[in-house]
């Protein structure tokens, strides 16, 4: 079949014109926001999420752009049955029908347990339950901020708290929903104000509360939206939460929990009846200690006052000044003697030095003597008087060798009673001292095997 257009003349309608048709039918069909159930299929939870919402008879395509796909507050997998709230709309570019999403919920109270245990696995995986990290409440506040409902009775009851426990403590309502679709982004964006201002502002603590309900009316703080505000927050938080037996992931975050309101007043607020007990019972211990003190000085105050040097102390300067002669009179004598027997040592000390110094000096003479007829046995002039003598050449160095000197050099003989003068002309070996060393070696050896016979070296 060939193609159709409105320009042929034949009425049809161009697709743009059935798409907006078809939108247009889908909001008047719909009338604005549907809630759908069904379960999960196909869910591909990159930024955006694009999934499948089927039930036994049909499937529907489903968009959740980013923005709201953070707000989810659990997992979201294949398989599980949801509801999702949002807008009927007809995509142009692929000629379907969407809904656009703007929430998904749990279905059911079972869906809300799953919902909540996996929360609960990821944050304690994250860390956020470790005790380490949480923070110490103060001792004594002064300002404490109260995030809850203004119509929450949980507020009447720390208003009553604090103003019977100590009225000068100053309460700051922070009101936000505690309960529905805008409860957890109100919570957190009050926790995230208070924890960048709330230092500034002179608020020591923060209490997060509301009264009972269902899982569904609490879930508020169960929201992973609300359990990030609480973890950052830079202020101490207690939490108390429904009942006692209620346990929301609000509470497991916080740095303390309280079962009750009233129970997270009185962990901020001081009790003044128990603060005046306590000190009335430090003035009557602090009295008794000071009484102790004073009669203690006293005592001392009057046994100081008998002593001889208060009571007479003309008798107890002259007793001093007695022991101070008495210590003068010992001690000079001492001294003197002292001085007397250096003295004397002194002289017996000189006399034998100088008794001994000419037999030292005789005997240093003497060595010296000795040592002195020793080297002149050795000396030089003892050997030239024996009949040896030495050559130098003309620089004054002693001949060793034939070739320490040259063929027309002048050379002199040193000998015991003169110098005798000569000059080379012939040279005869040249060997050097090995050489002659050698040859006289051979000459004796020569000899000794001669005279002796054979002889072994």
């Amino acid at each position: 079949m060939g193609k159709v257009s409105a320009k042929s003349g034949g009425g049809a309608m161009t697709v743009s014109e059935v798409a907006e048709r078809v939108r247009y039918a889908l909001a008047e069909g719909f009338g604005g926001k549907v809630r759908v159930v069904g379960e999960v299929s196909n869910l591909s939870d990159r930024a955006h999420w694009f999934f499948s919402l089927k039930d036994a008879g049909a499937a529907l395509r489903c968009v959740c752009f980013a923005s709201n796909a953070r707000r989810v507050s659990f997992p979201v997998r294949d398989g599980m049955e949801v509801v999702v709230t949002g807008r009927m709309d007809f995509y142009d570019a692929q000629g379907s029908v969407q809904l656009y999403v703007d929430k998904i919920e749990p279905v059911g109270v079972g869906a809300l347990e799953l919902a909540y245990r996996q929360l609960v696995e990821e944050l304690k995986e994250l860390g956020y339950f470790e005790v380490e990290r949480k923070k110490a409440l103060p001792r004594m506040c002064r300002k404490i901020a109260v995030v809850t409902s203004r119509s929450a009775a949980a507020l009447q009851d720390v208003i009553d708290t604090a103003s019977r426990r100590w009225a000068g403590c100053e309460l700051v309502l922070c009101d936000v929903r505690v309960q529905g679709e805008q409860a957890a982004s109100e919570i957190a964006r009050a926790i995230n104000d208070l924890s960048r201002r709330g230092k500034g502002l002179g608020i020591d603590a923060l209490i997060v509360t509301r009264g009972g309900g269902s899982m569904e009316d609490l879930w508020a703080f169960n929201e992973r939206v609300v359990a990030d505000a609480i973890y950052k927050c830079s202020l101490p938080i207690i939490a108390a939460i429904g009942h006692e037996t209620d346990i929301t992931i609000a509470e497991l975050v916080a740095d303390h929990r309280c079962a009750t309101p009233t129970q997270a007043a009185m962990m901020l607020v001081p009790d003044s009846r128990a603060m005046r007990e306590q000190v009335e019972v430090l003035r009557r211990r602090l009295e008794m200690v000071m009484r102790r003190e004073v009669e203690s000085g006293k005592h001392r105050v009057a046994h100081a006052a008998r002593h001889v040097m208060f009571d007479r102390p003309g008798e107890m300067v002259e007793r001093m000044k007695g022991k101070v002669d008495g210590l003068s009179g010992r001690l000079l004598p001492a001294l003197r003697e002292r001085v007397v027997r250096g003295g004397m040592m002194m002289d017996g000390l000189v006399k034998e030095f100088r008794k001994g110094l000419p037999r030292e000096i005789r005997r240093a003479e003497e060595k010296l003597e000795a040592m002195e007829r020793e080297l002149k046995a050795v000396g030089p002039d003892s050997v030239l008087r024996r009949g040896y003598s030495y050559t130098t050449d003309e620089q004054g160095k002693v001949v060793k060798s034939v070739g320490d000197v040259e063929v027309g050099s002048v050379m002199a003989t040193v000998l015991a009673d003169g110098e005798l003068r000569s000059r080379v002309t012939k040279k005869e070996g040249g060997g050097g001292d090995r050489d002659h060393t050698r040859k006289a070696k051979k000459k004796i050896t020569k000899k000794k095997t001669d005279e002796n016979g054979p002889m072994l070296f």
